[in-house]
């Protein structure tokens, strides 16, 4: 994606965002009895599910076992899947060719639409390329938001990785940091290695890049620690998923380091160490929305021939920043798993 194309969906997105939202809630259960009635005479909708014959639908991620991240996107899949009669088929692995399997597992299976995270797109590309050709209807979230479009996908919904890594570096800027450390928990993911260049050049000191095993929770606590030890001048941590900075936090105090921690995403046990300062800041991507997003476009799709974003721009779910300033506002949907 060139840089006017980016400028260009910087500036669409929030109307592409809210023109999708209302989309699926007029498509969904409407609130006016006036949409509940008209869609229950179209045969759509009774008692706020949909009445629409039942569809298959598969979602592939790159998600590794026990990240909570993960299980928020998939929670929100469920529920779309739940009001829109959907028989939901998830499954993932951080493997990117054992994802594509996946894949061509879910093509063999003839579902009705496949929602697909592309962390690693080259990996992703002909399988992908298999499903539309088979007539199969593809969605992308979380990850490939630079290629959705020429892979043949219908929507993305996610955030601009680069963008809110800029973001978070600039804010850092505000700490006093000068050595910032970007731990990287997938070698080789496309949108951590964008997150990572995001905080460089937002960031006006210097940032040193870590890469751990994020399967290996020991082990990144030992890689962590080792490297604050090595280096006192790092006084700014970077995580790119809540369960690393959970555990950064505890090398920081192993290490005896100084260090302050930032992270992307959130889960509950984050909300409470943002709350006592352990943590200074997370960056939000509304993991819930992703997965609630792509299932609900791919049933819009098949009953109604609707595009989420027109099919031309990408439907942003981030970045938003959650700080001590607004964190018991969200320590409540936190709390039940979906933010």
């Amino acid at each position: 994606m060139n840089q006017t194309s980016r400028s260009r969906t910087r500036r669409l997105a929030p109307a592409v965002a809210v023109a999708a939202a209302a989309t699926l809630v007029l498509a969904g259960c409407s609130s006016g009895s006036g949409g509940k009635k008209a869609q229950e005479a179209e045969g759509n909708v009774s008692a706020g599910k949909a009445t629409t014959p039942r569809m298959t639908i598969a979602m592939v991620t790159h998600a590794p076992s026990g990240d909570t991240f993960w299980d928020t996107i998939r929670k929100g899949a469920e529920a779309a899947a739940a009001k829109d009669n959907v028989k939901l088929i998830y499954s993932n692995d951080e493997t990117a060719a054992d994802q594509a399997n996946l894949v061509q597992n879910a093509i063999d299976q003839k579902v009705d639409g496949i929602a697909v995270t592309l962390a690693k797109p080259d990996a992703m590309k002909a399988v992908v390329a298999k499903a539309v050709k088979a007539g199969i209807p593809v969605v992308g979230l979380n990850a490939g938001l630079d290629v959705w479009k020429e892979q043949g996908l219908l929507s993305f919904f996610g955030q601009d990785e680069a963008i809110s890594g800029q973001a978070l570096g600039t804010r850092l800027n505000d700490t006093g940091g000068k050595h910032a450390l970007c731990v990287v928990q997938v070698q080789g993911a496309v949108n951590l290695e964008q997150r990572c260049a995001g905080v460089q050049k937002g960031f006006k000191g210097k940032t040193t890049k870590l890469y751990v095993n994020g399967a290996d929770m020991p082990s990144v606590k030992s890689t962590i620690t080792a490297k604050l030890k090595q280096d006192s001048s790092i006084d700014q941590v970077v995580t790119l998923g809540a369960p690393i900075a959970l555990t950064a936090a505890q090398s920081v105090d192993e290490s005896g380091s100084k260090a302050k921690i930032a992270t992307f995403d959130l889960n509950k046990d984050l909300i409470k160490d943002i709350k006592d300062d352990t943590i200074e800041f997370a960056v939000d991507q509304q993991p819930y929305l992703q997965g609630y997003l792509s299932v609900d476009a791919l049933w819009l799709y098949k009953n109604n021939g609707n595009y989420s974003g027109g099919g031309e721009q990408p439907v942003l779910t981030g970045p938003a920043f959650v700080d001590k300033s607004n964190v018991d506002k969200i320590e409540k949907f936190a709390a039940k798993g979906t933010r």
